[in-house]
């Protein structure tokens, strides 16, 4: 467990409440408020998105690499979910069979994870035939001069935020096997512009 770690861990929410008041805890609560079945979430982080689960969730798993994260994951969790499942597991290796689960869920993780196509063809695994990946990430922008200025700064945003601000992660969703049923674009006010560019939808594995 690394100093960095640690301090991001207890400054990530610092970093994030500009945003999510601005519009991130619109899109969580949008995506995720009629939720049924069986649920995992990967990268659960801080617990951003435990408030907007509804009583249709039959059983709610969550998972989180970072140790410093679990503590206080494990805390939210037992203030909004306490019936839910906390695992530190990465994206990539996740420990469950195959055809676990209805829906899965990713929140700005897909930036962060260490292997984006094996994380995504984790999820497919664990999924049910037609289960849906719900996903709200930030992405590299389609207009080239601003994807020209996320390429110049990831290095620098990958030390600070632990994530890469400059990935084609529609097509790395479509690439998995996934077909995109919804998608909507938005910009993540409130945050530097090489971070802005956000999709939020559901893919059908």
């Amino acid at each position: 467990m690394s100093l960095g770690e640690r301090i991001f861990a207890r400054m990530y929410d610092r970093f994030t409440a500009r945003a999510e008041e601005a519009c991130l805890s619109a899109h969580r609560q949008a995506l995720i408020a009629g939720v049924q079945g069986d649920v995992i979430e990967i990268g659960g982080g801080t617990g951003a998105n435990l408030p907007y689960y509804s009583d249709g969730v039959a059983t709610l798993t969550l998972t989180e690499p970072s140790r410093p994260m679990i503590g206080r994951l494990q805390r939210r969790i037992n203030e909004h979910a306490p019936a839910a499942k906390l695992l530190r597991a990465p994206a990539e290796d996740l420990p469950f069979e195959d055809d676990s689960f209805d829906v899965a869920v990713s929140t700005l993780v897909l930036c962060s994870v260490d292997d984006q196509p094996r994380a995504l063809k984790e999820l497919r695994r664990v999924l049910r035939p037609r289960g849906r990946l719900l996903f709200m990430e930030h992405v590299r922008s389609d207009e080239p001069r601003l994807a020209r200025l996320q390429d110049r700064m990831n290095r620098i945003n990958n030390l600070v935020a632990h994530c890469d601000c400059n990935r084609p992660t529609l097509d790395s969703i479509r690439a998995a096997g996934f077909s995109i049923e919804k998608l909507e674009h938005d910009t993540i006010r409130k945050a530097p512009p090489f971070l802005r560019p956000l999709v939020i939808g559901v893919a059908e594995a």
